[in-house]
């Protein structure tokens, strides 16, 4: 059974300080660990502040992403683009860092991707904290719909036709079952529905869908709009 806690911050400013503290705490980690970022608006001013202010790190630390558009990789609309400050500061060998290989066609991008996260697991790296997003629509990573749901069955990541007419890989509910502290960040508008349906567990959820093999789970909102 999944457990889920919600922590609620009263302005932006809040959360972003604590999910900066947060994302610290994990880059300190001792041990092979790893960490997924989520890509949007809402972790930018985390990444961006710890960029400026990198912290140490075992030499054995990994970042990976729990999904990203397939769309060249120096982009605004690429995750992991959008990333690229607090990786440079950290300055991993690019073997540590994890990311979709959008230079490749998308069903290649996405099998090339699988393997480099079993490869991960195979080697006994922990997945530490795991950010995830949610969509107005219920969505989290690239993964839309009971379709996606279904087709990620015995996999670690998928390739997806996005609503928007975009295409993306996407970690897969499997994968996230394996991350031991799954995080959802929360800000902006439009999200009162999607927030509430996940805090429900409603089974029509497809956030809330997509974390039921995790044991506990974590809702971080800014609650501009009473959710």
């Amino acid at each position: 059974m999944t457990t889920l806690t919600t922590r609620r911050f009263p302005s932006r400013a809040a959360l972003d300080a604590a999910l900066g503290q947060r994302l610290g705490q994990a880059i300190g980690a001792h041990g092979a660990s790893a960490i997924m970022l989520s890509g949007g608006t809402t972790p930018l001013p985390a990444y961006r502040a710890l960029a400026r202010a990198p912290l140490p790190h075992d030499e054995r630390l990994h970042i990976l992403f729990c999904d990203d558009r397939y769309v060249p990789s120096d982009t605004d609309a690429s995750n992991y683009h959008q990333t690229r400050a607090l990786l440079d500061a950290l300055a991993l060998p690019a073997a540590s860092v994890v990311r979709v290989r959008t230079e490749l066609p998308l069903e290649e991008a996405a099998g090339d991707y699988e393997r480099q996260l079993a490869t991960l697991l195979n080697a006994g790296v922990r997945i530490g904290l795991g950010l995830l997003g949610l969509g107005a629509d219920g969505h989290t990573a690239s993964l839309f719909g009971a379709v996606d749901l279904e087709r990620s069955r015995g996999h670690w990541a998928i390739a997806v036709h996005r609503p928007d007419g975009m295409s993306a890989v996407s970690v897969t509910p499997d994968f996230l079952s394996r991350v031991e502290e799954p995080v959802f960040v929360v800000a902006g508008s439009g999200k009162h529905d999607a927030v509430q349906a996940l805090v429900a567990q409603d089974a029509k959820s497809t956030a809330w869908r997509a974390v039921q093999g995790c044991a506990r789970v974590e809702l971080w909102v800014h609650d501009d709009e009473g959710v």
